[in-house]
Parts: structure tokens; sequence; C-alpha cells
């Protein structure tokens, strides 16, 4: 912490699956470089006896797959195993696809979906941020200069779901969504906003999802890989799929 408050141009680095990408490209020239892989302080897993899961930010796709405590919340290593492939998965961290806040990334509208909470460390203390309040927009957080993402708690349930159409098999999405439902539906759409898009229903039946994606009004961009009328159509599609799939987990 007191490295990245003395240096303004100061990134910290994670698994660099994003980071020394963008590097290489010359779109980012950080002044200095923080490596946070020997604080092993943040790659542990673990499980509160209400069943809430805490999760370290420099805590691997792979290891989070293969944890006995993060068994308690199934749909956490089922998204990550869908992740790129094993050798991003071996290297990714989950606090390093939540702060780069990349709209196609998995990791971000599943965490606004559970009700997660992020825990940020800064020189004046330690703060807890909801996961949708934790995206502000492409490539921004609430972790600003000078803070660190420590960990992830999310709170007890099984009854969620995820679904997504890629860029080939082991692609980022071109739409996606997560859900949990417990009565109503909670839903966040990614790819179709700078943050996921939050939705809430009372019902998890299929019209009413369609009508609650239907009603958020969408207004998502268009690229190479789809019109905004698609990945309007698709969001429906996908928001109906997660839900069902955790509708079947009960």
């Amino acid at each position: 912490m007191r490295l990245l408050s003395a240096h303004d141009g100061a990134r910290a680095l994670a698994g660099g699956q994003t980071l020394i990408n963008v590097m290489k490209s010359r779109a980012a020239s950080p002044d200095v470089l923080i490596d946070l892989n020997g604080l092993d302080e943040l790659k542990e897993i673990d499980l509160g006896s209400d069943g809430t899961v805490s999760i370290g930010s420099m805590v691997t796709y792979s290891q989070l797959i293969a944890s006995a405590e993060a068994r308690a919340r199934p749909i956490l290593g089922d998204v990550c195993a869908q992740i790129a492939d094993v050798q991003v998965r071996n290297r990714g961290t989950l606090g390093g696809n939540v702060c780069s806040n990349d709209p196609t990334n998995h990791l971000p509208p599943l965490m606004v979906s559970l009700g997660a909470t992020m825990h940020i460390v800064g020189q004046a203390g330690e703060r807890a941020v909801p996961a949708e309040d934790f995206f502000l927009g492409v490539y921004m957080t609430a972790a600003g200069p000078g803070e660190l993402l420590t960990k992830i708690t999310v709170p007890p349930g099984k009854n969620d779901g995820f679904a997504s159409v890629s860029i080939g098999k082991d692609g980022t999405c071109i739409v996606n969504a997560a859900a949990s439902v417990n009565g109503g539906a909670r839903i966040a759409i990614g790819c179709v906003d700078a943050v996921p898009v939050l939705l809430r229903t009372d019902s998890a039946e299929e019209d009413a999802v369609r009508a609650a994606v239907q009603g958020a009004n969408l207004d998502p961009p268009s690229d190479v890989h789809a019109s905004d009328d698609y990945r309007r159509h698709l969001a429906e599609v996908v928001a109906v799929r997660a839900v069902a799939e955790a509708g079947r987990r009960r």
C-alpha cells in the first residue's frame, strides 16, 4: 500500500492476463509495476460458519475451481471453468478480472447477481463496497489510485445460474447473464453497457424475466461481433437461460 501511494503512475500486477497484453500493445505504460504474487494473504479461500465464502483477490481461477470451500457456492467454480483456456485460468486472478472491469468479462455480472461484497484497502483504512456499486465504467471501479481490492465475500446460497453467448468456445462474451433466484430473481446482464445491468423480478417465470429485460431499455453497443439489436435479443435469451439454470439447482 505504501508503494502504491508513493507513485502516481503505479499499477498493481496480479495475473497479468490483461495488463501485460495492454502494455505489449502500447495502450498503457505504467510508471511502476507492483507485483502482488508474493502476498500469500491475498491467496486464501475461507468458508464461514454461515456459508459465506471469502476469496482473496489473488486467487486464480484454477485455484477456485479446485477449492473445496468454494463449492459452498458452486456457481463460482462453474463460471471460472468457462473463462478462456487452462493457461489463462492458471494465471488469471479473480481480483484482476473484476478490477479490470472489461464489459465482456464473466465475473462482474456474476458478482453483482450474487450480492457479493468487495473489500478495498487504502492508506485511510478498509471499506466494503457492494458489487453493484463497485463497477463504475469501462476499466473503472471503486478501487481508486493507491487502493487495492483484497478480498471478495459471497453470501451463502445455491440457486444460481449463468449463461452466455461467446466468441468461439474459449472467447470473451458477446452477451452474458448471471442470476440468483431466491423467491424472485436477481439478474445481472453483461456486455450490454459499461457496467453490469442489475434487474430484479418478483417472479422467476420466463415471461417475467423477459419483461424485466425489455423494461430495462438496454442500449448496447454495436461492433464486428453483434449489432445492438442482436445484443438486445441475446440479453433476453441468456437471462432466461440463467434463471432456468438457477431453478434447476434447487
